[in-house]
C-alpha cells in the first residue's frame, strides 16, 4: 500500500520498537496529525479474552471527561411523560413505531440511541439493523432506562461505549485533534480505568496485550500497556 506524503513524513516522527510512555505518544499524534481538518484521536487496545465466551466478554460505557469533540445525534424511543422528557433533555429525535418504520426505510441520522424498558419489544424489530451498527440500546452501556434524561446528557457530554470485537480488540475515540494533551491524556485514563476495571474473572494471562493511539490519517503509535496497570 503506497502512502501519501504527509503520512510517510508523519512515520519518521515515530520509532516502531518503543513502546511509548503515553503523554510522549499523545504528543506525537497530535504532530502527526496533519490533515486539512481535525482529525479524530482513536484508540485500539487488544485484550488478553477469547471473545468466543460470554464470561469473556467486555463491554460498558464510560464519560469521557472532555468529550470526543463530536456533535452526537441522540434517538430516543419513548412515549408519553418520558418522550417530553427526552425532548425537554435535548433528544434530536423522538418517537416509537413511527422511528422503527423511518429506520427500516433506510433512515440513519443518528449516532447514539436511547430506549426506556417497555419500548425494547418495539425496538427490537429492528435490533438486526442497529446490531451491526453499534446502535441498539443496551442497559449494560446505559442506553435501556428509564432515567432518560441523564442518559441523554451523559452521551452528549461525551459518553462512549466500548465492546471487545470478534477479534478481542477495542476500539474507541480519544478526542480531537485539536483538543490540548492535558485534555486528551485525562480522556486515555478515563477510558483505560474502565476497561481495566472490565476485565472477567475468566480472563487468564496478559489482559492488556497492546494499545495503539493514532489519528483518523495517521500512523498508530504503541502505548507501554504497563502504564494501565
Amino acid at each position: 500500500m503506497k502512502h501519501g506524503k504527509k503520512y510517510v513524513d508523519s512515520q519518521k516522527l515515530i520509532d516502531r520498537s518503543v513502546q511509548y510512555d503515553p503523554a510522549e505518544a499523545l504528543d506525537i499524534i497530535k504532530k502527526t496529525a496533519k490533515a486539512k481538518f481535525d482529525e479524530t484521536i482513536e484508540i485500539s487496545i487488544r485484550l488478553g479474552v477469547d471473545p468466543r465466551h460470554a464470561d469473556q466478554q467486555v463491554r460498558g460505557a464510560v464519560v469521557l471527561p472532555h468529550g470526543t469533540g463530536k456533535v452526537v445525534r441522540v434517538l430516543v424511543f419513548a412515549k408519553g411523560d418520558k418522550a417530553r422528557d427526552a425532548e425537554a433533555a435535548g433528544a434530536d429525535f423522538v418517537g416509537a413505531e413511527d422511528m422503527v418504520a423511518k429506520i427500516q426505510g433506510g433512515w440513519f441520522d443518528f449516532d447514539a440511541c436511547v430506549a426506556t424498558p417497555d419500548m425494547m419489544g418495539v425496538v427490537g424489530r429492528i435490533g438486526r439493523v442497529l446490531g451491526p451498527k453499534g446502535l441498539m440500546p443496551n442497559p449494560k452501556s446505559g442506553t435501556v432506562t428509564m432515567d432518560i434524561t441523564r442518559a441523554i446528557s451523559d452521551i452528549k457530554a461525551g459518553k462512549v461505549e466500548y465492546r471487545v470485537d470478534k477479534t478481542a480488540i477495542i476500539h474507541c475515540p480519544l478526542g480531537k485533534a485539536s483538543f490540548d494533551l492535558a485534555k486528551l491524556q485525562e480522556n486515555l485514563s478515563a477510558l483505560m480505568e474502565a476497561v481495566v476495571k472490565a476485565k472477567p474473572s475468566a480472563a487468564k494471562g496478559t489482559y492488556l496485550k497492546s494499545v495503539v493511539v493514532s489519528s483518523t490519517m495517521g500512523p498508530g503509535i504503541k502505548l507501554n500497556p504497563l502504564k494501565f496497570g
